[in-house]
This record gives C-alpha cells, structure tokens and sequence, in this order.
C-alpha cells in the first residue's frame, strides 16, 4: 500500500467563498499512478471546510451562503470576537459544523463521485487568504 502526501495552494476571497476543488484532485489522482485506494482531502485552518456539493452556476452555492448566514451569521458580536479583538467568530462557527477534512475513495484511477457531486473548499474567514489543502492518497497500483 502506498501513501502519497500533496499540497493545493489557493487563493480566496473570503466570507463563504465556495471553490470547486475536483479537478485538483483528480489530477493529484492521475499523477499518483494510484487505481484503487482512498483520497483523503483536509484543509488547513479553523475557519475552513471542505464537502460535496452541485457545483452549478449559482444556485446551490447561492443557497449554501444563505444557509450559514442564517444560522451563523456574521456581523454578530461572537464571544471569540471580544477575545482575540477580530470580526471572525461566525467563521469559526461554520468551520465547526461543516469540518475541515472529507475522503474520496477512487476505482480504475476515477475518484467515485455522483453524477453531479463536486468537492468544494470553503474559505469562511472574513478577508481573503492564500490557504493550503493536504491531499494524502493512500492505494494500489
């Protein structure tokens, strides 16, 4: 079994920014040489996330934004903000109930994902970031 250990740099905009991250990965696959094993995905920082959803021209996304704001919003006065003096306690609060880490397993070299199923990166903090992405793949040849 062999485990292989990548990195995705991306640039974001902040505050909910939604980015699909499939591609990256299935290029990391390809890469690999790897046909059968599991694609492990976690994003570094406590203000991020990473799922699935349809990535589609805005309207899934568009309710994702929606979703957290009704539930996490920002602009509210968060106990973490009065701590650390910063306006990023909803952020943190996003990354919790969404997580940071999520796994793809992959046959014949494809990550097995539904017909409409897209892995997206969720930079919840409130000001753009450069953030980084470990990819372990960890399978057979």
């Amino acid at each position: 079994m062999k485990i292989e250990t990548k990195y995705i740099k991306i640039k974001t905009k902040g505050r909910t920014d939604i980015i699909n991250v499939t591609d990256h990965l299935r290029s990391l696959l390809t890469q690999s040489g790897l046909r059968e094993g599991i694609l492990h995905l976690f994003a570094i920082g406590s203000t991020t996330g990473v799922s699935t959803i349809e990535f589609e021209p805005g309207l899934v996304k568009q309710d994702l934004k929606e979703m957290f704001e009704k539930i996490a919003p920002y602009g509210v006065e968060y106990l973490h903000n009065r701590t650390w003096g910063d306006d990023n306690g909803a952020s943190h609060l996003r990354s919790t109930l969404i997580g940071t880490a999520y796994t793809v397993p992959f046959a014949e070299g494809e990550l097995i994902l539904g017909t409409w199923q897209q892995v997206i990166f969720i930079d919840f903090d409130t000001r753009p970031r450069e953030r980084q992405l470990v990819v372990q793949l960890q399978g057979e040849k």
